[in-house]
C-alpha cells in the first residue's frame, strides 16, 4: 500500500506540474519591453546641435554644407536609431530562442513522464502475474497433498522438536507472504486503471506542448531573420557614412573659416568612430586576448594641425582643439605619427608605451591583459588606450574608481583634458543628456579637445547604442583625466 500511495502521489504531482507549466506559458511568452522614446530634452538638444552646426557652416558652399549636415544626421540620428533597432531585434531574438528552448524542454520532460508512467504500468502487470503464479502453485499444492501429509513430511525430516517448530513457522510465513503478494497485486492492478487515465492526460498534454514548441521555434526563426535584416540595414548606413566621410575628407581644403573646418573635423571624426563599431560588435574580452586585436590596429593622423609642448610641468593650464586631435585606427592599416600635446603633459598621441607593457613612463602600469567585462566602458577604455600606445591598468576597478587607482600606481591624473586621456565620470555625474551609473561611474577616451573647451569622446557601456559611441561633452574641467 505504501508503494501504491507513493506512485499515486508522483503521478498526481506530474499532472499538477504540467498544468502549472501550461498556465505559465502565457507569462513566459510575454512581449519584450519596448525601448523608451527620445525625451523632449534630447530632441531639443539634437535640434540645437543641428542649428549650431548650420551656423558654423555659414558661407560654405551649399553642396558641401549639405554633405556635412547629411553626415552629421547619419552620425547623430540614423545610425544610432538603426543600432537601437538592431539591439531591440537581437534582444527579441534571444528571448524567442530561449522560449523555444524552454518549450522544447517542457515537451521532452512530458515525454519522459509518459515513458516513466508506461514503465510503471508495465511493472504493475508483471507483479500481478508473479503473485498469480504463486497463488496457483499454492492451489496445486493443496490439491495434490493434505495438511497432514505436509506435517508428516516436516516431522520425518526434522531432527529435533525445535527444528520441527521452525519449519512449520517458516512454511506458514511463506504462505502469508504469497497471500499478501496476491492481495497487493490485485490492488496494483486496480491502480493501473487510474494510471492509464493519467497516461491519456499526459499524451494530450504532449500534443499541446508539441504545438507550442513548433510555434515558439517558428517565432524564434522569424526573430533571428528580423535581427539579421536590421544588421544589414545598419551595415548599409555605416557604409554610407564611411563613403560620405571619405568624400568630405577630400573636400576639406575648400573650407576657409576656422569654425567650418572644426565643424567638419568633428563630424568626420564622429563618423570614423561610428565606423569602428562593426569591428567590436561581436568582440569578446578575455584575459588571454588582452585586447591584442585592437592593439594591432595602426594609428593614423587625423589630418588636422597638431603641436606638442613637451612640457614636464604640472601646471594644468588649458588646452584647445586647434592644436590637438586623436590618432585613430585606419581602415587602410597604414600609420603616421601624430604629435599632440598639452601643457603639463609630455606624451604625444600615439604614445610610446607598447601594448601589454607592465612598466611605462616611470611607473607600473598594472597591465596584465583586458580583464574588464565585455562591451562595458572599462573594456573599451582599455582597448583604446592600447591602440594609442598609452599605459592602462587591468584592475582599475569600476569607471568611477579609475582616477584614484591610477594615481596610486603613479599615473598623472588632473583636470586638464588631452587627446588619448581617460575621462573619469564620478558615480551619478552628468555625462551629456544622461548620468553615469550611481553605483559604478563611467570612463571614456578623449578623442578631440574642441576650441570651445568641450571634448569629443569615444566610449562603451550599457548606455551606448553601439560600441564605440561618440559624444561631445562640455564643462571638460569638471572631470578628472588619467594621462600617462
Amino acid at each position: 500500500m505504501k508503494r501504491t500511495k507513493k506512485i499515486d502521489a508522483i503521478a498526481g504531482a506530474l499532472i499538477a506540474s504540467l498544468t502549472l507549466i501550461a498556465a505559465g506559458t502565457a507569462v513566459i511568452a510575454a512581449p519584450p519591453q519596448q525601448a523608451q522614446a527620445v525625451t523632449m530634452q534630447q530632441y531639443k538638444a539634437k535640434l540645437q546641435s543641428q542649428s549650431d552646426l548650420k551656423a558654423k557652416l555659414a558661407g560654405v558652399n551649399s553642396q558641401l554644407a549639405a554633405q556635412i549636415l547629411e553626415l552629421n544626421d547619419l552620425n547623430q540620428n540614423q545610425i544610432p536609431a538603426a543600432q537601437q533597432a538592431l539591439q531591440d531585434a537581437q534582444n527579441s531574438a534571444e528571448q524567442a530562442q530561449a522560449q523555444a528552448q524552454a518549450a522544447q524542454e517542457r515537451l521532452e520532460a512530458a515525454k519522459q513522464d509518459k515513458a516513466d508512467l508506461e514503465e510503471q504500468i508495465k511493472q504493475t502487470g508483471a507483479d500481478y502475474d508473479d503473485a498469480k503464479a504463486a497463488v496457483a502453485q499454492m492451489a496445486r499444492d493443496s490439491f495434490h497433498g493434505t495438511t497432514a501429509s505436509e506435517v508428516m513430511n516436516v516431522v520425518m525430516n526434522s531432527s529435533t522438536t525445535e527444528d520441527f517448530v521452525n519449519k512449520m513457522q517458516a512454511d506458514a510465513a511463506v504462505t502469508r507472504t504469497e497471500s499478501n503478494a496476491a492481495n497487493d497485486a490485485a490492488t496494483e492492478l486496480s491502480t493501473a486503471k487510474n494510471r492509464g487515465q493519467r497516461l491519456a492526460a499526459i499524451e494530450d498534454e504532449i500534443t499541446t506542448l508539441k504545438r507550442k514548441a513548433d510555434t515558439q521555434a517558428a517565432a524564434a526563426q522569424k526573430a533571428v531573420e528580423t535581427a539579421q535584416a536590421k544588421q544589414s540595414e545598419l551595415n548599409d548606413l555605416l557604409a554610407k557614412g564611411n563613403a560620405e566621410r571619405q568624400s568630405l575628407e577630400s573636400q576639406k581644403s575648400q573650407l576657409t573659416s576656422q569654425s567650418a573646418k572644426e565643424a567638419a573635423e568633428i563630424v568626420t571624426m564622429e563618423a570614423e568612430i561610428n565606423s569602428w563599431s562593426s569591428s567590436y560588435s561581436n568582440q569578446q574580452a578575455s584575459p588571454s586576448s588582452g585586447g591584442s586585436q585592437a592593439a594591432t590596429r595602426k594609428p593614423s593622423n587625423s589630418g588636422s594641425s597638431s603641436s606638442s609642448s613637451g612640457s614636464s610641468s604640472n601646471s594644468g593650464s588649458s588646452h584647445t582643439s586647434s592644436s590637438s586631435t586623436a590618432s585613430r585606427p585606419s581602415s587602410s592599416g597604414g600609420s603616421s605619427s601624430s604629435s599632440s600635446g598639452a601643457s603639463g603633459m609630455n606624451y604625444s598621441v600615439p604614445g610610446s608605451c607598447p601594448a601589454g607593457s607592465s612598466f611605462c613612463y616611470g611607473h607600473s602600469t598594472g597591465n596584465s591583459g583586458n580583464a574588464y567585462p565585455a562591451r562595458q566602458c572599462t573594456w573599451w577604455a582599455y582597448i583604446r588606450r592600447q591602440q594609442l600606445g598609452l599605459p592602462v591598468g587591468s584592475y582599475l576597478g569600476n569607471g568611477g574608481q579609475w582616477a584614484s587607482k591610477a594615481r596610486a600606481l603613479g599615473y598623472l591624473v588632473n583636470n586638464t583634458p588631452h587627446v588619448g586621456a581617460v575621462i573619469v565620470f564620478a558615480p551619478g555625474q552628468r555625462v551629456t543628456n544622461w548620468y553615469a551609473s550611481a553605483a559604478y561611474g563611467h570612463v571614456a577616451i578623449v578623442e578631440r579637445v574642441n576650441s570651445d573647451g568641450s571634448v569629443l569622446i569615444s566610449e562603451g557601456g550599457t548606455k551606448c547604442p553601439y560600441i564605440p559611441y561618440s559624444e561631445v561633452v562640455y564643462n571638460a574641467s569638471s572631470f578628472q583625466y588619467v594621462h600617462y
